[in-house]
């Protein structure tokens, strides 16, 4: 994949976020589904309108090359495409087909149809897009394509993921304490990414949420003169399976890869699924440290040196370790 690195935020361009975001808005209001419920396919509307943008430059370079050359057109090969990690797209699955669609037709099945076709070419998206768009009427997801198509093809593509990670945060204050599971508001990310300075490497979050560590990662290495796609590798968990999915879309509307683990029996306070103790360059999270009732029996063999709780199992009524939270109250005490 091609990292695309976020742009500085600007008026303009906050003004019609908060456009889309007032449309979207109006989406939930006459759609009366839950925050939950509703957010995954805005945001897969936004990732589709983010894909077509990519697909629509390659495929326009794609034409010109075959034309100046006399080659055989290439327009129509998926390869030519993923090579250079943008989204194939066949007709059905592009926005502008959706977009032509009356109302009179089933959208819904329509969209969803689109987003298994992208799973389908584009292996690593498999099992990641909403396919949920029967939940609406064909009226409320026309009038949602129209407001999403007002992000013009020609906008930087750094743009599609800023607008992503507006909406996240948008969603995530929505639903209240809960989007804290998903979102970490993005002034803390980018401190810990300060400090941390992953600036090369093996990079794991165990908590990953919707993997805005990941994309400030990212954004760090691209301020720092380098390429993040060559520079890091992203390996994430995430418990809730819907988060995960989000996770990785926000990864592919910044052209990034990882693997993230999610949803099943994936549990980080218990499971390692990237075998990442001692094996990881930077490791940054932020944890849900209100959770209670860890197994302390399930960790006791996970404990020590060299494992991956070497300062002592979490307290049962709190997912902070003990030696780690006595540190800390110590240095509170003598602030």
């Amino acid at each position: 994949m091609r990292w695309i690195a976020p742009s500085e935020k600007d008026t303009d361009n906050a003004a019609f976020e908060k456009r889309l975001w007032d449309a979207a808005d109006q989406f939930r209001a006459n759609s009366g589904l839950k925050a939950q419920e509703y957010s995954g396919p805005i945001l897969g509307i936004i990732f589709l309108r983010f894909a077509e943008a990519r697909f629509a430059h390659q495929r326009a370079t794609l034409e010109k090359a075959s034309a100046s050359s006399r080659r055989a057109s290439r327009i129509d090969d998926p390869q030519a495409y993923l090579k250079d990690g943008v989204l194939f797209l066949t007709p059905n699955a592009r926005y502008d087909f959706l977009l032509s669609l009356p109302e009179s037709q089933n959208i819904g099945a329509k969209v969803n149809e689109a987003m298994r076709d992208i799973e389908k070419h584009n292996p690593q998206l498999a099992g990641v897009l909403p396919k949920t768009y029967n939940l609406f009427t064909s009226t409320l997801l026309k009038e949602l394509l129209k407001k999403v198509s007002e992000i013009p093809v020609t906008l930087d593509y750094d743009a599609f993921g800023r607008i992503y990670e507006y909406f996240l945060g948008e969603f995530a204050m929505t639903e209240g304490q809960g989007g804290g599971e998903f979102y970490t508001p993005s002034a803390i990310v980018r401190l810990l990414t300060e400090v941390i300075e992953p600036y090369y490497g093996k990079i794991l979050d165990p908590a990953c949420g919707s993997g805005g560590m990941f994309v400030s990662s990212a954004s760090f290495v691209t301020r720092h003169k380098k390429n993040p796609s060559s520079e890091l590798s992203i390996f994430g968990v995430e418990k809730t399976d819907e988060t995960g999915r989000l996770c990785r879309m926000n990864l592919a509307v910044h052209g990034l890869e990882g693997e993230i683990r999610h949803g099943g029996q994936v549990n980080s306070y218990y499971d390692d699924p990237h075998k990442a103790v001692g094996a990881c360059d930077f490791v940054m999270a932020n944890p849900p440290f209100n959770v209670n009732a860890v197994d302390k029996e399930r960790l006791k063999d996970q404990v020590g040196p060299g494992r991956r709780f070497p300062f002592g199992v979490p307290n049962t009524d709190n997912a902070i370790g003990p030696r780690i939270l006595a540190e800390a109250q110590d240095v509170l005490r003598a602030a």
